[in-house]
């Protein structure tokens, strides 16, 4: 049981120490101000950050540059109340390992902490165990950079 508390302080001493990925709602606030998101990259060597699909929070995202649209898992895009129709899946892309199925959809929104992409071209992937933010949000981003272990976005929004 020791063992156990001293595992819970420590995850949450690091936890505080931590960046957070929470821009300023002082600078948020202000029309025209550059919003700016930094992402701490995680122990697999990627970048996640949560987002609101559609006004709806709740999607784990790994930041994909290398993706050309947004992707979501068929779990997060039931969750959203984005209709999915297996039956429309069709080859969509080529992956490390062939043909990628799918469905084209369109997002209203994609925000990540106050930076916000509208009208965003998406897919919903079959058997996909992530969702993927691609360029379809990245390229709207006014700036995107990668340093060490963070990742930023910039935008003004």
């Amino acid at each position: 049981m020791r063992l156990f508390l001293f595992v819970v302080a420590v995850g949450v001493a690091i936890g505080l120490l931590l960046p957070s990925s929470k821009p300023d709602p002082a600078v948020a606030a202000v029309p025209g101000a550059v919003t700016e998101v930094v992402l701490t990259r995680g122990s697999t060597g990627h970048f996640f950050t949560g987002a609101k699909v559609n006004g709806k929070p709740g999607v784990k995202f790994i930041v994909d540059t290398g993706a050309s649209i947004v992707a979501l898992t068929m779990d997060d895009a039931q969750r959203l109340g984005i209709p999915v129709d297996p039956s429309k899946f069709s080859v969509i892309g080529e992956g490390a390992s062939g043909a990628v199925r799918g469905q084209r959809v369109m997002l209203d929104s994609v925000d990540v902490d106050g930076i916000r992409v509208n009208n965003v071209r998406g897919v919903v992937l079959e058997n996909s165990t992530l969702s993927l933010l691609g360029q379809s949000f990245l390229g709207s981003v006014d700036q995107v950079s990668i340093a060490g272990d963070y990742l930023s976005l910039k935008d003004s929004g």
